[in-house]
This record gives structure tokens, C-alpha cells and sequence, in this order.
């Protein structure tokens, strides 16, 4: 089953292409080239927001220090690798597959449909074989490899807030819980077409379902595992602690606005007719122009609470700018996409301090670009947009209750058994060397000679 958006059907969309052949006024296609082009847009697309994992890898790696490098990088490409077993052997399923208001079905993997494996296997293409195929509008598992893709970003979340104290096995068998059972859930109220979506609940690319669901997962980790020892003094002073590399996280960033492209774009969730070619055109410039805005607007309000631009501020800002017009993309007035993400890169400037406020240690300030910004974006549907604001709130409130909740359980069990952090010895050394036993930066960290 695919997602639901903004438009008037899920079965127009899934089964017909975009209207492409199912009204004479669309018919410019047929059905099998819909197939292709709405296939092809999964596939590609899915890609994007794939390299969108190395984007996270080289921000997070940017922003922490030299010594906690290298298990930044092992858990971005063990986060990626797990988000996508779990969600073929029972995400998916439990997101898309005869959902019933609340959950879909515990059926153990997802495979590619029947037709199209008798397709692949017939000695001949038969028309009855194609339009078996064919009348799905797209190929079955190019819409699980597009849907993965966006659970393994809710993930990456996680892992940059809770850098530089958090133990790798306990972080990813909670990323096991988050990728294969919450995230599903939670989306199968929405995009599943569950209770939320009934309710007329909109979130276009996931401002809430993928990036708020990262953030309060982050944002629950955090508050259970703790800051960084000497990141808050007795005082309540904030000892900052940069990152190592600022032209890394610089190049993460313009991944992610790069991979963003095919996470909004794709998100039209059809290529099959001139509507949704002109629909994605005006989703691609207006998350363009949020990022943008979210950047200048950072800048802005960086200079005026700091006195000085923050380069940091405005990689965040960018972000923000993302997740903000995530949910509503598709907005025909360009100039609103720029105030939308502005408004989103002034909240990370706001939302930092009070963090730090409140004792809570964001390593690389997932918490305001995520989360805050993904509650902005969502609410700024019911204000710019076609949404319900009463609506979009009881989305928003109804996802951030179960997240936390599950969250927390997940994470106490795993600190009263497992254990989540390290000892204060290793968090000084270093997570590289302590758990990896190997450094990204060796010839650097030690002074020796190059050899």
C-alpha cells in the first residue's frame, strides 16, 4: 500500500498513476508508462533521500569531537543498514498492510507481489501479465524501498543528539525498537491511512511522522541518558564543547538539502502525468527556498542573541528550514515557503538556549531543527496550507505522547539492564578508542609521523 498526501484518493494515485488514465482530460499515458515513470520517480527519489544518511554521517561527524568520530560514522552506517532489515522483516507491514484505525499486520516480511513475480518468470509478456502489474500503478517494491529510506532518517536523529556518551549496542538495539515497531505504528495512524488520516491529519513528507518522531525519541533519550560531563556547570554555566570539523558538517548539510529534494519531491508519490510533474516542480522550489530562508533567518538571529554569526546556527537553520515546509510542500505560493522556514531557523536559534536551560545536552541541536521545527511545519499546514490547525495539533500531540512514552520504556529498560552510557573514564578518553578501539584521526590525535 502506498502513503496517503494531499490528494483526494489513495486508490487514484496508487492504482491509476497520478489520473494519468483514469479520466479521458489525463489520458496522456498509458497505464504501463505511468508504471514506469511513477517507478522510476520511487526508485530515484528513494536514492536521494538514501545519500541523505551520508549527509547526517558527515554533519553529526562535523560537530562532535575528533575523539568520537569514528563511532559517529559506525553507528549512522549501522543505523541505515538495521532501519532497513527491520522494516522488510516487519515495519512495513506493521505501517501499510490492512490497517485497521490504530495498526497494520505482524506478518513477517515483505515481498514483491505475485504478479510481478510472474511477469519476471512468464516466457512471454502476455497483456493479461502487464496489466496484472501495471494496474498497481508502480512497482511494489520500489514503494517499500522509498518508504525505508525515510525511517532510516528518523533514526539518524537520534544518533547526533545522543553523541559522545551513549554506548553503541544499547543505541542501536534501541534504534531496533524505534525502526521496526514504533515509527511503523505511529505512521500506520497516518500514511497507513489510519485513525489520524481519517481525522483529515496532513503531513505531506513527514514533518511530524519522520522527523518530530526522531526528535522526541531523541529528545527522550537525552533526558534519560543525561549531558556530557562537563558540558553544564553547578553554576548552570554552559561550557561549550564545538565540533571538530565545521567544513564537514558544512558539506553534511548540503547532502541533506540535496537528499531533501527527493524526500519532499518523491513524496508527490507519482511521475505518471503532467499533474504531478508540475505538483513536483513546485515542491522541489519550495523546499529550496525554505532551506534558504531558515539559513538567512538564522544568521539574522544568531547576530542579534549572540552578537556574531554562527556558522552552526545557520547549518541548523538550513535544516529547520527543511523540516518546517516538510509537511506542506505543495503550497502554490512561493513567498510563503521562505516565511515558513524562516520562522523555522529563528526557532533553533530560540530553542538552544533553552535547552541548555533546562540541562538538556544536544550534541549537534537535532532537538531544535527536528523536532521543534517538524511541530512548526505540521501546525503551519493548518495555517497556510489546506490543513485543520485543531487537527494538526491532535496529530502532532497524539504522535509526541506514544513516542515518548514508548521511548522511555525502551530506553529505562535499557539502562537498568544493559546499561546506555559509559564511564566517565571513557567518555574523557574518547568513545573511539574505548569502544571501537580504533581512531579517525590517528596520525592527528597521537602527533606521530606520517609513515
Amino acid at each position: 500500500m502506498i502513503r496517503m498526501n494531499h490528494k483526494t484518493g489513495l486508490a487514484a494515485l496508487a492504482g491509476l498513476g497520478g489520473l494519468t488514465v483514469a479520466s479521458p482530460a489525463w489520458a496522456a499515458v498509458s497505464a504501463e508508462t505511468a508504471f514506469v515513470f511513477n517507478t522510476f520517480s520511487f526508485l530515484m527519489m528513494g536514492a536521494l533521500v538514501m545519500w541523505m544518511a551520508a549527509g547526517f554521517a558527515m554533519l553529526e561527524s562535523g560537530l562532535v569531537r575528533s575523539k568520537n568520530t569514528a563511532t559517529i560514522c559506525l553507528k549512522n552506517i549501522a543505523l541505515y543498514s538495521i532501519a532497513g532489515i527491520l522494516y522488510y522483516l516487519i515495519g512495513y507491514s506493521l505501517m501499510y498492510t490492512d490497517v485497521s484505525g490504530w495498526i497494520g499486520s505482524f506478518s513477517l516480511l515483505y515481498n514483491t507481489s505475485d504478479a510481478e513475480i510472474a511477469l519476471l518468470g512468464a516466457e512471454e509478456a502476455t497483456p493479461e501479465l502487464i496489466a496484472a502489474v501495471t494496474g498497481n500503478g508502480y512497482s511494489v517494491m520500489s514503494d517499500w524501498f522509498f518508504q525505508m529510506v525515510f525511517v532510516a532518517t528518523a533514526a539518524s536523529i537520534v544518533s547526533g543528539t545522543l553523541a559522545e556518551r551513549i554506548k553503541v549496542w544499547p543505541f542501536l538495539l534501541f534504534v531496533v525498537v524505534l525502526t521496526g515497531i514504533i515509527y511503523p505504528i505511529q505512521g500506520a495512524w497516518t500514511w497507513g491511512g489510519g485513525w489520524l488520516s481519517e481525522m483529515g491529519f496532513s503531513d505531506f513528507a513527514g514533518s511530524t511522522i519522520v522527523h518530530s518522531v526522531g526528535g522526541w525519541a531523541a529528545l527522550t533519550g537525552a533526558i534519560i541518558l543525561g549531558a556530557r560531563k562537563g558540558k553544564y556547570g553547578p553554576d548552570g554555566k554552559v561550557h561549550p564543547m564545538p565540533g571538530a570539523n565545521l567544513p564537514l558538517a558544512t558539506l553534511g548539510t548540503f547532502i541533506l538539502w540535496l537528499g531533501w529534494f527527493g524526500f519532499n519531491g518523491g513524496s508527490q508519490l507519482a511521475l505518471g502525468s503532467a499533474l504531478d510533474a508540475s505538483a513536483m516542480a513546485i515542491v522541489f522550489v519550495n523546499t529550496n527556498l525554505a532551506a534558504a530562508g531558515g539559513v538567512i533567518a538564522a544568521m539574522a538571529a544568531s547576530q542579534i542573541v549572540f552578537k556574531k554569526i554562527d556558522l552552526t546556527m545557520a547549518l541548523n537553520g538550513a535544516i529547520a528550514g527543511l523540516v518546517s515546509i516538510t509537511a506542506g510542500p505543495d503550497l502554490q505560493n512561493h513567498l510563503l515557503s521562505i516565511i515558513i522556514g524562516g520562522i523555522g531557523g529563528v526557532l533553533v536559534v530560540a530553542s538552544v538556549p533553552l535547552l541548555d536551560k533546562m540541562r538538556i545536552d544536544d550534541v549537534v541541536g537535532a532537538i531544535p531543527a527536528h523536532l521543534v521545527a517538524g511541530i512548526w511545519g505540521t501546525l503551519a499546514v493548518g495555517i497556510f496550507g489546506s490543513g485543520n490547525l485543531g487537527v494538526q495539533l491532535i496529530g502532532i500531540l497524539a504522535v509526541g505522547a506514544f513516542v515518548v512514552v514508548a521511548s522511555a520504556i525502551v530506553w529505562l529498560a535499557l539502562r537498568f539492564s544493559l546499561g546506555i552510557r559509559v564511564s566517565e573514564e571513557e567518555e574523557h578518553a574518547g568513545l573511539d578508542t574505548m569502544e571501537l578501539g580504533q581512531e579517525a584521526y590517528p596520525e592527528f590525535g597521537r602527533g606521530s609521523q606520517a609513515i
